[in-house]
Order: C-alpha cells, then sequence, then structure tokens
C-alpha cells in the first residue's frame, strides 16, 4: 500500500472541517493563495486539467531546476524554511504545487501521491518555522519538505509519513466520537478522494483500534522536528472545540517533550485562535 496516497486522500477527504483553512494559514493566509490562483488560472486551463495537475507539472523536473517563478513564490509561502533552501531543485515543488492546486478548488484524485507529499512538506516547513529561535531549533531542514536524495532518506520519509497518518487517525479519537457509523463515513470519503480498496481497508481497521498515543510519543521522543510536525498533523485532524481534544493536544506536546511556546507558535501557523 502507497502511505502517501492514502494520506493524499485523507487531505482530499477533510480530517475536520477546519483542515483545509488551517493548511491555508499555514502557507501564509488567503491574500498569496488568490494572488498565485489568478496568474495561474489561464495555463491550468490550457493544461486541460486542475491547478494541482497544473502547478505539480510545472514545478517538476525541469522547473523545479530553474528555481525561479513559481518556485520562488511557494518557496515564499513556506517563510523562513523555504528561503531556507531558496528554490533549489531538491525542494519538494511537485507536492506542494499539488497540495495548493487542491486548496484552490482544482485538485483531482490522479493526484493523491503528490498531495501526501506536499503535507509533509507542508508540515515539514511548519515544524522549521515553530522551532526556529527555539532551543530546539532544527540544525537542518526537516526531511519531507526536500526530495529525499537516497534510498535510506526515502524510506525514512514513507515512515515518517506513515507516523503522521497514524497521529491524524489517533486524533479524531480523542472525543470519542468514531464509532462504527463515523467509520464508515470516513471510509466512504477517502474512497470518493481515490483511495484504492487496501487503503480503505487499512483505515478502518487504524479506525477501530484503540487509541496509540503513547506509541506515537515515543516514536519522536528526542526528535523536536518529527515531534512538532506530528503536533500539527493532530491540528489539521480535529477541531479542538471540546475539552477532550484541548487535552489530548496537552497530552501529546507534553508527552513528546514539545515546549508550550513551540506548539502555540504551530498553532498560530495553522490559524488557532487562543482559547
Amino acid at each position: 500500500m502507497n502511505i502517501g496516497e492514502l494520506l493524499g486522500a485523507m487531505v482530499q477527504a477533510g480530517m475536520s472541517p477546519s483542515a483545509a483553512d488551517r493548511m491555508r494559514s499555514s502557507l501564509g493566509g488567503g491574500g498569496a493563495l488568490d494572488s498565485l490562483a489568478g496568474m495561474l488560472g489561464g495555463q491550468s486551463q490550457k493544461a486541460g486539467g486542475g491547478l494541482a495537475e497544473a502547478l505539480s507539472g510545472m514545478l517538476g523536473g525541469s522547473a523545479a531546476q530553474g528555481g525561479g517563478g513559481l518556485g520562488e513564490i511557494l518557496s515564499g509561502m513556506l517563510g523562513d524554511a523555504g528561503r531556507a533552501v531558496g528554490g533549489k531543485q531538491n525542494l519538494a515543488l511537485g507536492g506542494l504545487g499539488a497540495l495548493v492546486g487542491a486548496l484552490l478548488g482544482g485538485g483531482g484524485k490522479s493526484v493523491g501521491g503528490a498531495l501526501g507529499g506536499g503535507l509533509m512538506a507542508l508540515l515539514g516547513a511548519m515544524a522549521f518555522n515553530a522551532l526556529k529561535g527555539s532551543a530546539q531549533q532544527p540544525q537542518q531542514i526537516p526531511l519531507g519538505l526536500l526530495e529525499p536524495q537516497t534510498e535510506a532518506e526515502a524510506t525514512e520519509l514513507e515512515r515518517n509519513a506513515e507516523l503522521i497518518l497514524r497521529t491524524m487517525i489517533d486524533a479524531a479519537k480523542a472525543d470519542g466520537r468514531i464509532d462504527e457509523r463515523e467509520a464508515d463515513r470516513l471510509v466512504a470519503k477517502i474512497r470518493d478522494a481515490g483511495a484504492d480498496a487496501e487503503a480503505q481497508r487499512y483505515l478502518m481497521a487504524r479506525l477501530q483500534e484503540p487509541m496509540e498515543t503513547e506509541s506515537l510519543i515515543a516514536a519522536v521522543r528526542g526528535k523536536p522536528d518529527l515531534a512538532a510536525q506530528v503536533y500539527g498533523a493532530a491540528l489539521l485532524a480535529i477541531e479542538v472545540d471540546t475539552p477532550a481534544e484541548r487535552a489530548y493536544l496537552d497530552r501529546l506536546a507534553a508527552g513528546m517533550g514539545l515546549p508550550r511556546e513551540v506548539a502555540g507558535r504551530i498553532e498560530e501557523l495553522v490559524g488557532l485562535q487562543p482559547a
């Protein structure tokens, strides 16, 4: 099973009503995205597909190597993390393009895998920006924001992507509302987003299992950048409108050793209003 494609289907399905708005916020809000949409509108129509396909294609291969134009725009949206890598060809521009296109309403089932990669890049940028200036400041760009350069990095990124997916599922259980009916609804949403039968079975099995918060915490303890990505993923999966969800986030951050100021910065990046 391709974890990236399932993660992309989760992005398209939307784990929470606010997920898309939170991803837009972490990319700098609606203004930059609207400007990009206007600039690319005609080109995406000529390409015969949605903005997701157009952006992903235009930013792949030689377009990424050029290091300018759209690559510079997307790098700018990512704040300090984007500026740290500039327009280098190993920045995960194709996935970011697919993610931005989907957020602008131009997504399609065919870009599920790219969307998963885009989410990992966005979470990496969020982690880098949130940790910057803290005692846990990252020494390098988080994997995911950069394209893997070796087989070992590709394997690690796949492992991290599954951890992010498990976190989103775990967080969704925080308020105790996932019963059989809700599980069926979530599986139907990812099926409509293009997930295959194997991915649907995987998600259903995970939804029916007990929460695994402590296992997730253990997997990232001592890895500040990954802990920050996990926290960001949890914020995309829930509304944080119940005491149980707030308690879950506090427990997650504390268990991972994520300082309160860093967790708060991630919440600011996704536009979560303070309680």
